[in-house]
């Protein structure tokens, strides 16, 4: 039995609905309105193994924020509700990715506690990526270690590329996420945490 979350948000800027599979196969459907933000999504799914569905209708005549932290609101609850009790999870995972000239890392713990640190500077002059405003990458790991209630560290190590910087940040994060909730044999139906409950 897969770990599996599913999760709606309607409001009047966005109406989001997002469907995960943490126990997947890398495949992903995103349809936002952004292409570059779907290939993040795409990006997250492929390299953590998640298997994701993402539908996003939002008020991109005003502009792609309400879309993009949205949908991090609705993954990260989803990807809570896929965790359930955490039984099992190796809890704590790091990744760092290179993309060219690009290198990042990400640090997680499966706490509880939502905590994001951001320090991945965009090269400077470059605000965005196609159809994607940059530093809503921010914007939407914040809305999803809000919601999925896990400690983030995001930082970015050098780039010069903004493109580069941005998927090497989702890439990232993916491998650290899909790390720290793996099942751990050696734990079985134990939570990693002194108190018994994450």
């Amino acid at each position: 039995m897969g770990r599996r979350g599913e999760r709606t948000r309607i409001t009047r800027e966005t109406d989001v609905w997002v469907s995960v599979e943490l126990d997947g196969s890398g495949q992903c459907n995103a349809e936002t309105g952004l292409g570059f933000f779907d290939h993040m999504l795409d990006a997250l799914a492929r390299h953590g193994m998640f298997d994701l569905e993402v539908r996003c209708a939002g008020d991109l005549h005003v502009d792609g924020h309400h879309t993009v932290e949205d949908v991090g609101i609705v993954l990260g609850g989803a990807f809570l509700d896929a965790l359930g009790e955490k039984r099992g999870i190796a809890r704590y995972a790091d990744a760092t990715v290179p993309l060219d000239e690009a290198l990042v890392r990400a640090v997680v713990d499966v706490s509880g506690r939502p905590f994001l640190a951001f320090d991945v500077p965009l090269p400077a002059g470059q605000n965005r990526v196609g159809d994607f405003d940059a530093a809503l990458s921010a914007e939407f790991w914040r809305a999803f270690a809000t919601e999925a209630r896990v400690t983030m560290h995001l930082d970015g190590i050098r780039g010069d590329n903004a493109h580069h910087v941005v998927e090497a940040t989702f890439k990232a994060a993916a491998r650290a996420l899909d790390a720290a909730t793996r099942i751990d044999e050696r734990r079985a139906e134990t939570v990693p945490s002194t108190k018994g409950a994450l």
